[in-house]
């Protein structure tokens, strides 16, 4: 059985995600040495500020989109090879991947290739973090992993939902190709502390609002959903994927079933503040996903995983750590 602890790099550690997945990996006391890299984009230096006293961890402020740095520092890995390459690197908010679309494609497909190419010569386990946008505006509701999705191939979003895509092509290849154990997980919007409030989607926007007494900004009708999942739910998946030994070449929904329209969700942003809140409304953004909820029976039946944390405690936990670090 492989040991994934041994050896790790994490891509995108002092992201979102990211920063929670190093705190997972670090709480395990076989880790060996886990390796970050991350350009600090879209990602924070704060996130990780924590965990840089451990010895076992190495921090590397790098683009990986800097292709001849990357395939060099593979090449000066193949003495001690990683155990387990999890890529997380990416813009993942609107604002941030239309604000970058070269370097979202590039991370997700060249960058993609790089790794796949990599586990597949050193019997490297490869977690791909894909993410629900592949199924773009989805015409079915909950999306199972077999939906192919329905995506503008050249819109505003495309740089993130077809380098997603491209990048889970770019693993099937390898996969099928070379027998390498590589997987992808698509993940559904995910919210919790360390998120940046500034990054535009909707749960920070509305703290965003909260905490400077702005009306919540409600795009288009209002009818829009979303399904949120708090981040150690997410994680406590991410775990559970990655350590089980028989999953080469799968590819797992993890999110939370339980969908809320935006009014919904404002709904509860008001009973967290006690009080009625102003709203304003805009127009809504091009290719905004009118529906986004996930099938998890494969991860139930799979994994036995599921997520337990409401979102009514979800977001108090993320308004404690805004008030705190945002105030």
């Amino acid at each position: 059985m492989v040991n994934v602890y041994q050896r790790v790099l994490l891509t995108g550690g002092a992201g979102f995600i990211g920063s929670h997945l190093l705190a997972m990996f670090l709480a395990q006391p076989e880790l060996g040495e886990i390796v970050v890299i991350d350009s600090l984009l879209t990602g924070q230096r704060q996130n990780i500020e924590p965990f840089l006293t451990d010895s076992r961890l190495t921090f590397l402020e790098h683009d990986l989109t800097d292709i001849a740095w990357l395939t060099q520092y593979l090449a000066n890995q193949h003495d001690q090879p990683f155990s387990l390459i999890a890529h997380f690197a990416s813009p993942a908010s609107p604002p941030r991947y239309q604000a970058y679309p070269v370097m979202t494609y590039q991370v997700n497909s060249f960058v993609t290739h790089h790794l796949a190419e990599y586990a597949s010569q050193h019997e490297t386990r490869l977690l791909f973090a894909s993410t629900s946008e592949v199924y773009g505006d989805p015409l079915i509701s909950p999306q199972p992993e077999s939906y192919w999705g329905n995506v503008n191939p050249n819109g505003i979003r495309s740089c993130y939902d077809e380098g997603k895509r491209l990048g889970e092509t770019i693993c099937g290849v390898w996969q099928r190709q070379t027998g390498a154990d590589i997987r992808l997980v698509r993940i559904f919007n995910t919210y919790g502390p360390q998120m940046d409030i500034t990054d535009g989607r909707v749960i920070p926007s509305f703290f965003q609002s909260l905490l400077t007494g702005e009306p919540l900004t409600i795009f288009g009708t209002g009818e829009q959903s979303r399904s949120f999942c708090y981040v150690d739910d997410l994680v406590s998946g991410l775990k559970s994927f990655m350590e089980h030994p028989d999953l080469a070449g799968e590819t797992i929904n993890l999110g939370n079933p339980n969908e809320f329209t935006m009014f919904e969700l404002a709904e509860v942003f008001e009973e967290l503040a006690g009080q009625e809140l102003e709203k304003q409304y805009s127009e809504l953004p091009t290719d905004d996903p009118t529906h986004r909820r996930p099938d998890i029976s494969k991860a139930k039946r799979i994994l036995q995983w599921e997520p337990k944390v409401e979102l009514r405690e979800g977001l108090t936990a993320t308004m404690a750590y805004f008030r705190d670090n945002h105030a």
